[in-house]
């Protein structure tokens, strides 16, 4: 499938950054800009990265149809979060869909109302979504409809951290396992 494809450009991310021996997940400090979207949130209204500083941003793109991407990463982003010790509160998981003609406010909000507390959906129309992909280089396609007009969706898989000013930190991938990340996630939301 195009997953390899698109994944490459996730891959191409992580090898670039320096690596700080503290981190288990790839650091990417400098590598990108700092959070920057408007978007309307699953439940709520509109919404932008002010909205969030002050917390750590777990920033992972998707869609609700997704069978098995987004499902694994957004279970293993709770348990990490779960697993916190501290400033669990202080974490939040965005979860932004590139399926926006699917995927409704309502059924945003109950698709990551399924993974628990301190997840939020957002939407955004093409235009919002085009500059937020382009703004973290995400990777994503649609295919054309078929007859019943169902259509696949390839995304890469990683999910951008963000600290509690902004900026961009570390890049989780699939192979981070929950305990590191919540070690990380704990670690910047001590500030450091």
């Amino acid at each position: 499938m195009r997953r390899s494809l698109i994944l490459g450009t996730a891959l191409a991310l992580a090898a670039c950054g320096s690596h700080d021996a503290g981190w288990h997940a790839k650091d990417v400090s400098g590598l990108l800009p700092d959070l920057e979207f408007r978007m309307t949130a699953a439940g709520g209204g509109a919404v932008s990265a002010a909205d969030y500083r002050g917390k750590v941003v777990l920033l992972f793109f998707g869609y609700t149809n997704c069978p098995d991407v987004c499902p694994t990463t957004l279970a293993k982003l709770a348990a990490a979060r779960a697993a916190m010790r501290e400033h669990r509160d202080a974490v939040q998981v965005l979860f932004v869909t590139v399926d926006p003609a699917r995927d409704t406010l309502a059924r945003l909000a109950q698709y990551v109302a399924a993974f628990g507390p301190g997840m939020t959906g957002l939407r955004g129309d093409d235009k919002a979504l085009e500059a937020l992909v382009r703004r973290y280089r995400v990777a994503y396609s649609r295919d054309k409809p078929d007859a019943h007009g169902e259509y696949a969706v390839s995304h890469s898989g990683g999910v951008f951290v963000f600290d509690a000013t902004g900026r961009a930190r570390l890049l989780v991938r699939p192979e981070d396992a929950a305990p590191e990340i919540a070690a990380d996630l704990e670690r910047l939301a001590a500030g450091g």
